[in-house]
């Protein structure tokens, strides 16, 4: 996994969980799911380069 895909996915990460944390504070529920759907997709991309580099190595 190149550094700037690793990179990418953790900021997906990262603006999912503040995308929720945000939508709950606000009381926003859209905004939270939205968050929590993004953060969700960073770690599945996060998921899949490892294992696509497992499979390389």
């Amino acid at each position: 996994m190149g550094i700037g895909e690793k990179a990418r996915n953790f900021g997906k990460i990262a603006e999912g969980k503040t995308k929720e944390k945000l939508g709950h504070a606000l009381g926003n529920e859209h905004m939270q799911w939205k968050g929590t759907a993004e953060k969700i997709k960073g770690k599945m991309k996060h998921a899949a380069e490892k294992a696509r580099d497992t499979l390389k190595h």
